[in-house]
């Protein structure tokens, strides 16, 4: 089973950067946390890399409802977006599966749970 699902754009990085913003905030989702890989990788070790964003988009009512089910499920939340710039115009954006990720527990609720945010996040990538 693949770990992630995703889909490359021939817009800017910027651009596509705003559209999943925009995307997750239709499907519910806020983005709680940016890590700006590029700038970090930069500033630590001094290396180039490309532009490469993680965004942490966390959807409140079903974090909710996961805490509830399983409270260590806290371990891996929020759900990572990554927004890379893969050269030559194209800009990929991939999503992690959150029913992929939670195999690794076994609770059948918490299985029921990540479906419904598999399917709002696959909304979100396939609407791109």
């Amino acid at each position: 089973m693949a770990y992630y699902f995703g889909k490359t754009l021939t817009l800017t990085f910027e651009k596509t950067l705003d559209h999943v913003k925009e995307a997750l905030t239709m499907e519910g989702f806020g983005v709680i946390t940016e890590i700006d890989v590029q700038d970090t990788l930069k500033k630590k070790i001094g290396v180039d890399f490309r532009k490469y964003r993680i965004l942490g988009a966390c959807n409140p009512t079903l974090a909710h409802e996961a805490l509830q089910i399983e409270d260590k499920v806290g371990t891996m939340l929020p759900c990572n977006v990554v927004v890379q710039d893969l050269g030559s115009g194209n800009v990929e954006v991939a999503a992690i599966d959150p029913v992929a990720s939670m195999q690794a527990i076994d609770n059948a609720r918490l299985k029921i749970a990540a479906e419904r945010v598999q399917i709002k996040l696959r909304r979100v990538i396939d609407g791109l």
